[in-house]
């Protein structure tokens, strides 16, 4: 099965639709397979003196409050039937995140089939109730939690209706940009053999490469952060790609996924032709005449590969030659 790509826009789109559609775009071009946004009520997410985390402090208004940081880049119900039609249009699967009760219901009043929870809503029960009496498919993030949180997100999911077989979960650390020493990837695998789910891998390092090996690793979805240019005022554009770097990233990914291949250890198609030029064959090492017994004195190991393999040289030692063998004839 093909790994499932989510190129992030977010709020990269800095609350115009314009932007947001330049993204989408980008993401088609790339190779997505879907294209996701955050649905948030500023009123309903943040209360009005909650201060900014340390990163967004470095790439925003340092003055002002979360609240009127995200406020602008609210995304109303037009704007989301937009970017809908315009996802349909252009043959990609639009999701966004829902960060509260009234954003939940205004997706799922869209047609939404796939709601993806952000690691900050982890430990949100009334929400991941809500979610899950959706019996949707269900991505779960898990930045900044212990296996223990990661058990009860998925217990009130399961419990509020939601099949697990619709589960997946992505191993993730909520720090813009993570530092190589914290990715700690084989977390990821834990978290698959743990509960049993798929599982999957949401990025925030600066680059490609940790994504490519989750694939590698078994990640059946991967979830990056881009933007049309890392330099624009956000608080996400920094920790983002580009978008040649996310066209980069999902080649990369769709390599691997070539590579990976079957478990089975057989000669493959492209190589079986060069089995009789780098193998090798028992051939005589000098003048042999008929009669003679074959031994490591008259005979050796060349190349090619088409004659008697090397494998048999114990059965073929002590045999007598039935005519005679010029230097380098296969025997």
């Amino acid at each position: 099965m093909s790994v499932f790509v989510i190129a992030e826009a977010g709020v990269n789109h800095n609350g115009l639709i314009s932007l947001a559609k330049k993204l989408i775009d980008v993401a088609v071009d790339a190779g997505a397979d879907a294209v996701k946004f955050q649905t948030f009520k500023a009123d309903k997410l943040v209360s009005k003196g909650a201060a900014k985390a340390e990163y967004q402090k470095q790439s925003t208004d340092y003055a002002e409050s979360q609240y009127e940081m995200i406020k602008k880049l609210e995304l109303d119900i037009g704007a989301h039937q937009e970017l809908i039609a315009y996802c349909k249009d252009k043959s990609i699967l639009f999701l966004s995140t829902p960060f509260d009760h009234d954003s939940i219901d205004l997706l799922d009043g869209l047609g939404l089939n796939i709601f993806k929870i952000p690691s900050g809503e982890i430990t949100n029960l009334p929400y991941l109730r809500h979610i899950g009496s959706l019996n949707k498919k269900v991505i779960l993030s898990t930045g900044m939690a212990d296996i223990g949180e990661i058990e009860d997100a998925l217990d009130v999911l399961v419990k509020a209706g939601t099949s697990r077989k619709k589960i997946t979960i992505l191993h993730a650390n909520t720090m813009y940009p993570t530092p190589m020493k914290d990715v700690n990837l084989r977390a990821m695998q834990t978290i698959g053999e743990a509960f049993d789910v798929a599982y999957g891998y949401s990025d925030h390092t600066l680059g490609i490469e940790v994504n490519i090996a989750a694939v590698a690793m078994g990640a059946s979805v991967i979830e990056k952060h881009f933007t049309l240019d890392k330099t624009m005022d956000g608080p996400d554009h920094k920790a983002s790609l580009e978008p040649l770097e996310l066209k980069a990233m999902i080649s990369g990914i769709r390599n691997i996924e070539l590579a990976l291949g079957s478990r089975v250890k057989k000669p493959t198609r492209s190589e079986t032709p060069n089995i009789v030029i780098a193998r090798k064959s028992i051939v005589a090492g000098k003048h042999i005449k008929k009669g003679d017994v074959f031994s490591d004195k008259n005979l050796t190991i060349k190349r090619p590969g088409d004659g008697i393999s090397p494998m048999r040289w114990d059965e073929i030692l002590g045999m007598l030659a039935l005519r005679d063998y010029a230097p380098d004839e296969l025997i």
